[in-house]
């Protein structure tokens, strides 16, 4: 395996904060681009704030303070700090702009234009720029100046009408999917145009907004009111278009059962001892088992019942049944098919060590550059104006 990455020599100017542009930007540092972090002269990134737990960089008492959470969307980058309004600063990143191969932006629509950093003037001096902005509603239509947050646009954009128990309040799902998703369409968005340009010399502009992601994502739930017509609502785990696929409670924990097709229901029917269950003609098939659910779903829990969770887990596995526990965030981070999997890692800030998660991308050919942590405020500036202005 060579130790280049596959975006080794891709230069990133990452402007944007918060979640969805720094999660785009840390997928193409994970891939070996060179990602220089763009933070306030004053504070830095909103998230370095959001703690706590927070990590102290050195055991000096004035040791800048980290958020965990900025540490969770900003590994392998490089710092450099700056004031727009200070016009030394200014014409420093309008320097590494011309000589960016992506920028990627969250500032509202028109945000960067009084700053010459809009795409129509960087585009005009670096025609092979891909400039990936990233905003609530988008660059056209009614509501494009509108600030968007990941709460925000799960209500707006159907999530959390679907997210919760059955009959309960309206519920957001427990990391920022709307972000963490627009992220990984920007990545992935970037990446094509990167291939687009060593075939064209063509740089592209990627306009991407949290809300088109949302609706995106949305995914069955909405092809099932486009053709359909059907309007999702809660139904805690279960799911609206395959049964049996829900948490059932065994006698001491939860389990996740996922059958996906009628030989899997069989297998599963004959593991609970329940064969007429399968035998039944409402049940026989997935579109019966849907129609039915109400009659089938108790039926089965009274039978989940009878034994613990590691017993059914240890049946399923054998038959082929997918079925998984429901774990906490704690065990999760002991589970040995991700310790198995080297999905944890430990790196530093500052002088200051810690654990951190690791890209889930494996290459073959290529190493994923994961193994560095996030950087301290305004770290990197020498090094940055070295590596990107002296030729």
């Amino acid at each position: 395996m060579t130790t280049a990455g596959l975006l080794s020599g891709i230069r990133v100017l990452d402007l944007s904060r918060i979640l969805a542009g720094p999660w785009a930007s840390q997928t193409l540092a994970d891939l070996g681009a060179d990602v220089v972090k763009l933070e306030q002269r004053q504070g830095g990134d909103d998230t370095r704030h959001w703690g706590p737990p927070f990590v102290e960089a050195s055991s000096d008492s004035t040791a800048e303070r980290t958020a965990a959470y900025f540490l969770s969307c900003n590994r392998g980058k490089r710092s450099l700090a700056v004031d727009f309004t200070d016009a030394d600063d200014l014409a420093l990143v309008q320097k590494l702009a011309a000589k960016a191969d992506v920028m990627i932006e969250n500032f509202r629509v028109g945000g960067l234009q009084k700053f010459r950093l809009d795409y129509p003037r960087l585009s005009a001096i670096n025609p092979s720029l891909i400039y990936c902005s990233i905003t609530g509603f988008g660059q056209t239509g009614p509501d494009a100046a509108q600030a968007g947050y990941d709460a925000m646009i799960q209500a707006r954009g159907g999530l959390m009408s679907i997210t919760g128990e059955a009959g309960g309040e309206p519920v957001k799902v427990g990391v920022a999917v709307a972000d963490l998703m627009t992220g990984m369409y920007a990545a992935t968005s970037i990446c094509a145009a990167l291939y687009r340009r060593a075939v064209s010399g063509e740089g592209e502009y990627i306009d991407l907004a949290l809300l088109d992601v949302q609706a995106a994502m949305l995914a069955n739930q909405a092809m099932n009111y486009l053709v359909g017509n059907q309007i999702a609502t809660p139904q805690g785990s279960a799911h609206p278009n395959i049964v049996p696929y829900q948490v059932f409670q065994a006698s001491d924990a939860p389990l996740m059962l996922a059958v996906g097709n009628d030989s899997q229901f069989r297998k599963c029917c004959a593991l609970l001892g329940a064969e007429a269950l399968a035998d039944d003609r409402r049940f026989t098939s997935n579109a019966g088992r849907v129609e039915h659910r109400q009659m089938l779903i108790p039926a089965m829990q009274s039978l989940f019942h009878l034994q613990p969770r590691a017993h059914w887990l240890n049946a399923f596995s054998a038959a082929g049944v997918p079925a998984g526990p429901v774990q906490s965030i704690d065990e999760v981070m002991a589970d040995k098919q991700l310790l198995a999997r080297q999905m944890f890692g430990e790196t530093q800030i500052g002088d200051t060590g810690y654990r951190q998660l690791r890209s889930p991308i494996k290459l073959n050919r290529h190493a994923i550059d994961d193994q560095r942590g996030a950087p301290t405020l305004d770290q990197h500036r020498q090094q940055i104006v070295q590596d990107w202005l002296s030729d």
